[in-house]
């Protein structure tokens, strides 16, 4: 090991701090979520619906096995126009342990952020519940949306996870 690196300042963020994230589109908006709870990406395809679901959960699939519930982000965060077509994306997430399907308009791209370059959302107030929110970042010249899917996934919100059975096991 050279004794001259070891006496140079260390710099308050190294390459380690970087973390991947999948963007991809709703309606005008870029948003993205950490990649790492990505599952696999695959086309919309039509879904069983269930009774009294709220909206935006448009239904359950049989994926090898696993029924996964489907949330159309597009409707829940009310964005862009909700079609069903060959070029509809779901998302294939695991988040708690469970396998969530996401509906988005487009997947764009891996992106690399590091801590520095993610602001902190701001705060709203009443008017907007920024808890779903990880941050703000730009990229090529576009502010993308880092969406805390973890937290939105979980949330009583959506009504996906039974919120008794998660603080039963804290």
């Amino acid at each position: 090991m050279d004794s001259r690196a070891s006496l140079a300042p260390k710099p308050e963020f190294s390459a380690h701090d970087e973390v991947e994230f999948l963007s991809f589109v709703l309606g005008e908006e870029h948003y993205a979520l950490d990649i790492m709870s990505v599952k696999e990406i695959r086309g919309y395809e039509p879904v069983t619906k269930i009774a009294n679901a709220p909206s935006f959960i448009k239904g359950v699939l049989n994926l090898r096995g696993d029924i996964v519930p489907i949330v159309d982000l597009r409707m829940k965060f009310n964005v862009g126009t909700v079609t069903y077509d060959e070029f509809t994306i779901v998302i294939m997430l695991n988040v708690c342990d469970r396998i969530v399907g996401i509906v988005v308009d487009a997947v764009s791209d891996v992106i690399k952020l590091s801590s520095e370059a993610i602001l902190p959302a701001p705060e709203f107030g009443a008017a907007f519940d920024s808890r779903y929110l990880k941050g703000l970042a730009t990229v090529d010249e576009k502010m993308v949306i880092l969406v805390n899917i973890q937290a939105l996934i979980s949330s009583d919100d959506l009504g996906l996870m039974e919120t008794n059975s998660l603080s039963e096991q804290e």
